[in-house]
Formats: C-alpha cells, sequence, structure tokens
C-alpha cells in the first residue's frame, strides 16, 4: 500500500468550501481530529483557497494552525501568509488598468462583480444572492458602491464575476479570450469566476511555496473539489478528489475519497497511512 515513508508527507493543501468543510460550513469533528494527528506528527497544513485572508483565519484558529505553523494561501495563490510568524510569503495583485474591461464584462453579462478588501465586500450590487452567499461563507460584511471602477479600495488581489450558473461556462470562455495573457480566469464553484493575476493558480503558489519552505512535490498531499483544485491536485504527489467533486477534478486525481459530508479527507488519511485508523 502506498503510505507516507514512500511520499514523506509533510505538507497537506487543503481547498476549503466542499472540501474541509461540509454544507453547514463546518469541519466534522472525525475530519478536525485527523487533521490535528497529523500536525501532532509534524505535518503542516496549507489552507488552500479562494477566500481572502479573513474568511479563513477562523479555520486556521480552529484548527490551531498558529501553534503548529500552518500556512494560508488566500486568493488562489495572490497572497500567502506564515500562521505562526505573519510573515507574508507571496503577494500578487490585480491591475487596476483591467477593473474598466470587467465592469464592460459585468454590463454586457448581466452577472455581478465583486471584490475582497479587507474584512469587506465592494460591489455595485450588494443584494445579489451570489454576493449574500459569499458575504456568509466567509462572514464579512458587503458595501454598496456606485462606481466599481473608481471606488474599490486598493489593492485588488483578485475580482470575481458572480451569476447563474447556466452563463457561467460561456462568460468564463469570453472572458479568457479576451483578456489571454493579462489575466488569470477560472471557476471555483458553478457561480463563481475567479478573475485572478496573471500566472496565479493554486498549483502554481503551492509549487513556489515547496521550494521556498525547503520541499517538492513529492512531500505534498492536496484535497480538491472543483475547477480551481485542478492544478493543487496535479502539483502535488498524492492529489486527492472528494466524492463530490466535479467530474474534471476527479480525472486528475491519484485517489478519490469519500464526500465532504463523510469525512472523505480523514478517510484518505487513513487510507495512505498517515494516520491509524
Amino acid at each position: 500500500m502506498t503510505n507516507k515513508m514512500t511520499y514523506n508527507i509533510r505538507l497537506i493543501a487543503l481547498d476549503l468550501d466542499g472540501t474541509l468543510t461540509n454544507e453547514r460550513k463546518e469541519i466534522t469533528p472525525r475530519t478536525l481530529n485527523a487533521l490535528m494527528q497529523v500536525q501532532r506528527q509534524g505535518v503542516r497544513l496549507c489552507l488552500s483557497s479562494g477566500r481572502p485572508p479573513y474568511g479563513m483565519r477562523p479555520l486556521a484558529r480552529q484548527l490551531q494552525m498558529e501553534r503548529y505553523g500552518g500556512l494560508l494561501l488566500c486568493y488562489n495563490g495572490g497572497h500567502i501568509e506564515d500562521c505562526q510568524t505573519g510573515e507574508v510569503l507571496v503577494s500578487r495583485t490585480l491591475s487596476p488598468t483591467l477593473l474598466p474591461y470587467l465592469h464592460d464584462c459585468q454590463q454586457r453579462s448581466g452577472m455581478t462583480l465583486m471584490t475582497y478588501h479587507k474584512d469587506h465586500i465592494y460591489t455595485e450590487h450588494p443584494d445579489d444572492p451570489y454576493v449574500q452567499q459569499s458575504s456568509r461563507n466567509n462572514k464579512m460584511a458587503v458595501i454598496g458602491v456606485n462606481d466599481f471602477v473608481n471606488d474599490t479600495p486598493r489593492p485588488l488581489y483578485k475580482c470575481l464575476m458572480v451569476g447563474n450558473p447556466e452563463y457561467v461556462p460561456h462568460w468564463e470562455k469570453v472572458m479568457q479570450r479576451e483578456t489571454e495573457g493579462r489575466m488569470n480566469i477560472c471557476r471555483s464553484t458553478p457561480y463563481f469566476i475567479e478573475l485572478l493575476p496573471t500566472g496565479i493558480d493554486k498549483g502554481g503558489a503551492l509549487t513556489q511555496l515547496l521550494g521556498h519552505i525547503g520541499l517538492n512535490s513529492g512531500n505534498m498531499m492536496a484535497f480538491g473539489d472543483s475547477y480551481n483544485d485542478i492544478t493543487m491536485l496535479q502539483a502535488a504527489g498524492i492529489g486527492v478528489a472528494m466524492g463530490n467533486a466535479e467530474e474534471d477534478v476527479k480525472s486528475v486525481a491519484t485517489f478519490i475519497t469519500d464526500t465532504n459530508e463523510a469525512d472523505g479527507i480523514a478517510k484518505a488519511l487513513e487510507h495512505y497511512g498517515i494516520i491509524g485508523k
């Protein structure tokens, strides 16, 4: 059986929504216990999400990552910080020159443009249901602005285009075509399009992080469920797709575990012998 001696797992990267947390945005007791156990064994955790730091820190505190030297990979890799020292290891921002184009896409698509800054969400459409969903997920208040291009605070690590899942794949392709080389664009959920600096994705950011902390891909195990997790699973020695993952994610995975509702993370850690059953 493949085990921790073969891969020498020293870092576990975890997507949040649909992976680490269940539908109530909670870590199940079995999964929490499993992750505390691996940290006590000297394995570091890296929460890897499109969320901003503010929306990730409550889970980091629950996992006691400050004590165990955990890491936060935020904005899909645009910002990485050390929970123990507070050191920012990576910081990449979106060029403000792209905002007029993104605002035009909002007008053309009928979707909603939004962004995060510190502990708030900014958008011209604060009552949009998908904006409100992001507000609940991150426990961040929404601030409505009259002019997204000029009224949003800087710096911007990323923007999101949110809307009906029926329209998202089409507009993802349109924006990828129209901004080729100027922005990285991907889906994180069926209703969120992530708008990021060029070259920013979870896999590339984790590869850079591994080099910074003296590890390699064989030392990393990663868990994910959605499109923006594909590069992360590909970059890991063991890439685990959740049972509830999109089919495209499962197709690149080393292993498919149970769902986020049924302790999929804990079961995969047991399967690979990272922890005992």
